[in-house]
C-alpha cells in the first residue's frame, strides 16, 4: 500500500474549501476517533500499535476503502500506553510541574500500518469533531495537541514525522531508532529519547570485530528500521574488516517462499554468526520456522528489538537462540510504574471497547455480550488476577522502553513549563505555538525522580549508551538476559566496549568463542592472497619468499630483510647471514693449502739436490744460476697461493695479487732467460757468430730483472691508483655474505695477467723454436711442455673464475696457480732430478755432449 496516498488526500481535504453550492467550513473524511483520550488544559498526542495487524483487503479503487480492520492484540504497546498515562498522572499530581494546568490525552492506535499512522496523526493536528460555521470563519486555529509521543516502528515514525514536520508539532518517539530520522531537513520536528542506530549499528559491529568474526551472516527487516540499521552496520563492518557472507531482508507479510530462501541460504553458508536488525514482529515469523528446522549451532548477535524480549525467549522452545549476544537499553526503573502498568483500572475507564478485548485476550475467556452462542471458551467474570496470567503484559523486561515513553511525556511538560512561565501558577494567557514548544524541548535539561538526565542533541537524539546482553540458559529451561558488557560511545574508542569479567555462553552452551572467519589467520611466516572474485576476508596464505619475513599475524605484505641479513626458516624472522670465505677449515682450503705446501717443499727438495749436485754437468748446463733462481721463484709460486686463503684485509686483498703477479713474472722470466740461452747457444756455434757476446750472464740478469720491474711497476701504478679491498658480496649466495677481495681496477688485474700471458706466449715460442736441437742437451722440448700446461691452464682459468661463485673463484684461481706451478716445477726439473739420482751414469760431460737425430715433438 502507498504509506502517504490517503493520508495525504486526508490533509487535502481539511484544507481544501467547501463545496461551492454550501457556503460552510466543514472537515472532510471520516472523522478519527482516539482509543483512549482524556480532556485536560493541555492536549499531548500519543500513536501507539495497539494491534499488530489488520486483516487483508483488496481495493478496487471505483469507491472508497472501507476503514482498516485492525487485528492481534499487542499488549507491550498497551504496557506504553500505561507508561503515558502514569507519567501524565503524575504531572497531573504535581504541584511543582505545571501547577494548576491538566494534562490531557489522545491515544491513537496506528495497528502497524504507515498509512494509518498519516491518517491519525492528522486527526491528532486538527481534532476529531466536525465543524460546521458559516464560511467567513476561518478552518485554520492552532495545533489541537501541543505534542505528539510516538510512534512505536521506525517507518511509523517516518509517516508521523512526514507528515506532521511542516506544522513544526513535536513528535518524540520512545522506540524509533532509524538513523535516518536524525535528517532535520527531512523530520525538523522529530525528537526521541531512545539512541539512534547510528551508534547501535557500530556497536554492533564493534562488538562482532571484537570476538574475532570477520565471516558472519546478516538478516534484516525489510523497512526503514532493518534496511538503514544494516547499511550502517554493514559499512562499519567494511572498515574493521569485516565481510558479510549473505544479507537477506525479511519482512511478516512475505510470502512462505522467502522464508524458505533464507533457511536455504542460511544452511548452505560456511559463517556461524548471524546478525539480525529484525523488528520484533518479524523475528517472530521467521524463529517459528527457524524452530522448525532447527537452525541451532549458530551464534545470533541482536539489536535491542528483541535482545532483551521475554516473548522471543518463550518462542524459542528449541533454544537455538541460547547464547545469543546483542544491545539493549540500560535497565532502567520507574517507581510505582509497574504497579500502575498492572492496574487495569486506567484502561476500564477510558476505553471499555479496548478494555474488553484486553481482557478477554488476556485471560482467554468472553463476557457474556460478546460471546456468541456456539462460543465454548470459558466466561470472563472481571475479577480475575491479573498478576496470577503468564504472558508478556505482566512482563516488565521492557521498563527501559516504558521509561523512554515516560522521559518523552515529562520532556513536553518541562517545555511547557517553561513557556508557561510556572512557577506556583502558570500563566494561562500565553498563545502556545508548536514551533516555541518545539524549540523549549530542543533546549531542556532535566533529571527525572529516578536520577536520569534528559536532554537531546541538536538532531533531536539522546545521549546513547548500551547494556551488552547475554543470552543464558538456566536448568529450568529459562533463559536469563545477564548484562556481561557497557557499550558508551561518549568515551575515547579505546574505551568505548567494556566487556565485564563474566563467563559468556555462546551457541550450543559453549563456554568457546566460537569462530566464523572465511579462512583462517595467516601465522607469521606468511602473507594474505586474496581469492580471485571473494571479499577481502576470504584468502589464501602465501608463505613468504626467502629473504623476506612476515612477523605478525594476517600480514598483507612481506618485508625484505637488510642486506646483511636473511629470513629464518619460519620467515618470522631476519637472522645475521654467515660470513663465507675460503678458510683453512674448509675441506676445499685445506686440501689447497696441504697442495701448495706439497709443491713449496717438493721444490725446496729439487733446491738441495740441485745444490748438493751442483758441479755435475746436468746442473751446470743451461745456467745453474737461473735454473736456482727458478726454483726460488717456483716455491714462491707455491707459497703466495696461501694469500688467497682465510678472510680478506686490506693487506691480504693487495699481497695476494701483487705477490702472485711478481712471483710468476720473475718464474717465466727465467724460463725466458733459459730458453733464449739454450737458442743463442746453437746459434753461437755458427762462423762468424757474436751472439755470446750479446747474451752472457750478465744480460740474462738483466733480462730477467728488466723482466720482472716492468710487472713491479704494473702493481705500483694498480695499487696506487685503486687498490685491491675487501668487500661484502651480498649478491652472490642469496642466504649468505661471500667476503672476496674486490679488484679494486679490473684493468689493473688484467694488466697483470695479461703481462704474464705475454711472457708466457714468448717464452712458449723460444721454447718451440729449440724444441729440434740435439736430445741430450735439449732443455727447451721440457719447457714447451711446461709452457703448453701454462697456457692451457690459464686460458682456462679465465671462464672459470668469471663464473664461479663467491670463495669457488678464489679456489679457481688457487688451483690454477698450483697446477702451473706444478706443471713447470714436473716437466722442467723432474727428469733432471730423475738422472741425478736415478741415473748417474747418464750425468756427465760426454753424455750431454752426445749428438742423436732428433725427435719429432
Amino acid at each position: 500500500e502507498n504509506p502517504l496516498g490517503w493520508a495525504l488526500l486526508q490533509l487535502l481535504l481539511v484544507a481544501s474549501a467547501s463545496y461551492a453550492e454550501e457556503p460552510v467550513c466543514r472537515q472532510r473524511g471520516d472523522p478519527e476517533n482516539p482509543l483512549l483520550s482524556k480532556n485536560g488544559d493541555i492536549i499531548l498526542g500519543a500513536i501507539f500499535s495497539f494491534h499488530a495487524s489488520w486483516k487483508d483487503r483488496k481495493d478496487s479503487y471505483m469507491n472508497k476503502p472501507l476503514p482498516l480492520q485492525c487485528i492481534s492484540l499487542n499488549f507491550r504497546d498497551l504496557q506504553f500506553a500505561q507508561a503515558m498515562l502514569f507519567a501524565i498522572e503524575e504531572i497531573n499530581n504535581n504541584t511543582d510541574l505545571l501547577p494548576g494546568i491538566s494534562v490531557g490525552y489522545k491515544i491513537y492506535d496506528d495497528c502497524g500500518s504507515n498509512a494509518r499512522s498519516a491518517g491519525v496523526t492528522l486527526a491528532l493536528a486538527n481534532g476529531n469533531e466536525i465543524v460546521s460555521v458559516p464560511s467567513k470563519t476561518p478552518c485554520t486555529r492552532p495545533a489541537h495537541v501541543q505534542a505528539i509521543i510516538g510512534a512505536t516502528s521506525s517507518s511509523t515514525t517516518i509517516a508521523v514525522s512526514t507528515v506532521i514536520g511542516p506544522f513544526f508539532i513535536p513528535v518524540i518517539s520512545y522506540f524509533a531508532t532509524c538513523a535516518c530520522l536524525s535528517d532535520k531537513t527531512k523530520y525538523p520536528s522529530f525528537l526521541r529519547t531512545i539512541p539512534s542506530d547510528y551508534y547501535q549499528s557500530r556497536a554492533l559491529a564493534h562488538l562482532v570485530k571484537y570476538f574475532g568474526w570477520t565471516w558472519v551472516g546478516a538478516i534484516r527487516t525489510n523497512s526503514d528500521y532493518g534496511n538503514n540499521g544494516m547499511a550502517t552496520f554493514t559499512e562499519t563492518a567494511q572498515q574493521l574488516g569485516i565481510c558479510l557472507e549473505y544479507s537477506v531482508s525479511f519482512f511478516r507479510t512475505d510470502p512462505y517462499s522467502k522464508i524458505q530462501r533464507i533457511i536455504d541460504i542460511i544452511k548452505a553458508s560456511t559463517s556461524k554468526v548471524i546478525v539480525t536488525f529484525l523488528a520484533r514482529a518479524d523475528f517472530h515469523v521467521l524463529l517459528r520456522e527457524f524452530s522448525y528446522y532447527n537452525l541451532s549451532g549458530y551464534q545470533w548477535v541482536g539489536s535491542e528489538t528483541w535482545i532483551f524480549d521475554s516473548r522471543t525467549a518463550e518462542m524459542d522452545t528449541h533454544h537455538i537462540l541460547d547464547g545469543a549476544i546483542g544491545l539493549s537499553i540500560p535497565k532502567a526503573h520507574v517507581t510505582g510504574l509497574r504497579e500502575f502498568v498492572l492496574n487495569e483500572k486506567p484502561l476500564n475507564s477510558s476505553n471499555n471497547e479496548l478494555f474488553i478485548e484486553f481482557w478477554e485476550t488476556l485471560f482467554n475467556c468472553r463476557f457474556r455480550q460478546s460471546a456468541s452462542s456456539a462460543d465454548i471458551q470459558k466466561e470472563c467474570t472481571g475479577h480475575e488476577d491479573v498478576t496470577g496470567v503468564q504472558n508478556s503484559f505482566i512482563d516488565m523486561s521492557l521498563m527501559p522502553l516504558f521509561n523512554n515513553v515516560y522521559k518523552g511525556v515529562y520532556a513536553v511538560a518541562h517545555a511547557l513549563h517553561n513557556i508557561l512561565s510556572c512557577n506556583k501558577t502558570c500563566n494561562r494567557n500565553v498563545q502556545l505555538d508548536p514551533f516555541m514548544v518545539l524549540q523549549h524541548i530542543r533546549k531542556i535539561h532535566f533529571t527525572t525522580k529516578e536520577g536520569d538526565e534528559v536532554h537531546f542533541n541538536e538532531n533531536g537524539d539522546p545521549a546513547a549508551k548500551y547494556d551488552i546482553i547475554n543470552w543464558q540458559p538456566r536448568e529450568n529451561g529459562v533463559v536469563e538476559f545477564v548484562t556481561v558488557g557497557l557499550y558508551n560511545p561518549s568515551l575515547v574508542p579505546e574505551k568505548q566496549l567494556n566487556l565485564q569479567n563474566k563467563s559468556l555462553i555462546w551457541a550450543r552452551n559453549s563456554k568457546q568463542v566460537p569462530l566464523s572467519v572465511c579462512s583462517e589467520k595467516c601465522p607469521p611466516g606468511t602473507r594474505k592472497v586474496l581469492q580471485k572474485g571473494r571479499p577481502v576476508c576470504c584468502y589464501d596464505c602465501i608463505r613468504c619468499a626467502e629473504g623476506e619475513i612476515s612477523n605478525v599475524t594476517d600480514s598483507v605484505t612481506c618485508v625484505r630483510c637488510l642486506p646483511e641479513f636473511w629470513s629464518n626458516e619460519r620467515r618470522d624472522a631476519c637472522i645475521k647471514k654467515e660470513e663465507v670465505f675460503l678458510s683453512y677449515e674448509d675441506i676445499m682450503g685445506a686440501l689447497l693449502t696441504a697442495a701448495s705446501l706439497f709443491g713449496a717443499c717438493m721444490t725446496i727438495g729439487v733446491i738441495l739436490i740441485f745444490f748438493k749436485y751442483r758441479k755435475t754437468p746436468i746442473v751446470r748446463a743451461n745456467n745453474s744460476e737461473l735454473s736456482f733462481l727458478l726454483l726460488f721463484s717456483l716455491t714462491l709460486c707455491f707459497l703466495c697461493s696461501l694469500t688467497f686463503i682465510g678472510q680478506p684485509s686490506d693487506w691480504s686483498c693487495m699481497l695476494r695479487h701483487v705477490a702472485f703477479g711478481i712471483t710468476f713474472v720473475l718464474c717465466i722470466s727465467c724460463l725466458l732467460g733459459k730458453t733464449m740461452v739454450v737458442l743463442m747457444a746453437f746459434r753461437a756455434t755458427r762462423p762468424g757468430s757474436n751472439v755470446k757476446k750479446w747474451f752472457g750472464q750478465t744480460q740474462q740478469r738483466l733480462c730477467v730483472t728488466a723482466f720482472t720491474l716492468i710487472q713491479v711497476n704494473i702493481c705500483i701504478i694498480w695499487l696506487t691508483s685503486s687498490p685491491p679491498f675487501p668487500f661484502k658480496n651480498f649478491k652472490e649466495i642469496k642466504d649468505k655474505i661471500t667476503l672476496e677481495c674486490a679488484l679494486g681496477s679490473a684493468i689493473g688485474f688484467w694488466a697483470v695477467l695479461g703481462y704474464i700471458g705475454l711472457l708466457a706466449i714468448l717464452c712458449f715460442i723460444f721454447a718451440f723454436l729449440a724444441r729440434k736441437l740435439p736430445d741430450n742437451f735439449n732443455e727447451a722440448k721440457f719447457i714447451t711442455f711446461s709452457m703448453l700446461i701454462f697456457c692451457a691452464v690459464w686460458i682456462t682459468f679465465v671462464p672459470a673464475y668469471v663464473s664461479s661463485p663467491g670463495k669457488f673463484s678464489v679456489a679457481v684461481e688457487i688451483f690454477a696457480i698450483l697446477a702451473s706451478s706444478f706443471g713447470l716445477l714436473i716437466c722442467i726439473f723432474i727428469p733432471k732430478c730423475y738422472i741425478i739420482l736415478l741415473k748417474p751414469e747418464k750425468n756427465t760431460k760426454k753424455y750431454m755432449m752426445g749428438k742423436k737425430a732428433p725427435n719429432s715433438l
